[in-house]
């Protein structure tokens, strides 16, 4: 059972997308939080998701990243269904990482024993193959002269870029940002979203659920637009954000547009 669960996650020639949703739906009781949502993500895509407070955008990531169970339907890699077995899932979430809107540092360890905690713990490197590929991507992402540093001596914005290090040192296939900015000062906002463009433009695979407008725009590949749960419309970003079809999409849209 176990060696079937590993090559869920295993490279296997696939021309397929790398991640597929299928029909999710996910309740919360008698909450209907998503429901029949479809889309696929391919090697080199960057998946906006934008919408309103509420519509379920970051229970789709979870849903994605196993952290919440769907309901019904199917999240797939590589053409392959998630698996459920411990070790299989924690190999998964190796290859689709996951950055999160608050950070999700431990307050006891420096920023280099955070980075480094999900390489050694889970992929089982040594600690010194570990330590050289976080402060390859603590260097990336402008972390290296703080590695010292605990998070309480951090900026948000700092914080935030500590987790996106940590996250790129699974060296994963994907990468899913909950609202990466949400919880950071204005004047932070901008540290953070230049890094995740400099990923995008290396061709890193993204799904991006943010509120930063003109970011989802300038970046995306695709933007999904959700509402109450639903996807109400999808596409290239310039006609979501300049020629929506749907409107819902309209209006929500229509102070970005204006401005």
């Amino acid at each position: 059972m176990m060696a079937k669960e590993k090559s869920i996650v295993a490279d296997v020639p696939f021309d397929g997308p790398v991640i597929g949703v299928r029909n999710l739906k996910k309740r919360f009781g008698d909450h209907l939080v998503l429901e029949d949502i479809s889309f696929d993500v391919h090697q080199g895509d960057v998946v906006t998701v934008i919408g309103s407070s509420g519509s379920g955008k970051s229970t789709l990531l979870r849903c994605i990243n196993q952290l919440e169970t769907p309901t019904s339907g199917q999240v797939l890699y590589h053409g392959q269904a998630v698996p459920s077995g411990t070790a299989a899932l924690n190999a998964f979430r190796s290859k689709v990482g996951m950055v999160f809107q608050s950070f999700n540092l431990f307050n006891n360890m420096t920023v280099l024993e955070n980075c480094m905690a999900g390489a050694h713990l889970v992929k089982h490197m040594p600690k010194e193959e570990a330590k050289e590929i976080c402060m390859k991507y603590l260097t990336k992402v402008g972390m290296a002269p703080y590695v010292k540093a605990k998070p309480h001596q951090l900026s948000g914005g700092m914080k935030q870029r500590v987790a996106i290090a940590r996250a790129l040192a699974m060296e994963p296939e994907v990468i899913l940002f909950d609202e990466p900015t949400s919880a950071l000062d204005p004047e932070m906002v901008g540290e953070v979203l230049q890094v995740m463009r400099s990923l995008a433009q290396e061709g890193l695979t993204m799904i991006i659920v943010t509120h930063e407008m003109a970011f989802a725009r300038d970046v995306s590949t695709r933007t999904i637009f959700m509402d109450k749960g639903y996807i109400v419309e999808e596409g290239p970003p310039a006609r979501i954000f300049y020629h929506p079809t749907e409107e819902r999409t309209k209006l929500f849209l229509t102070r970005f547009i204006a401005s």
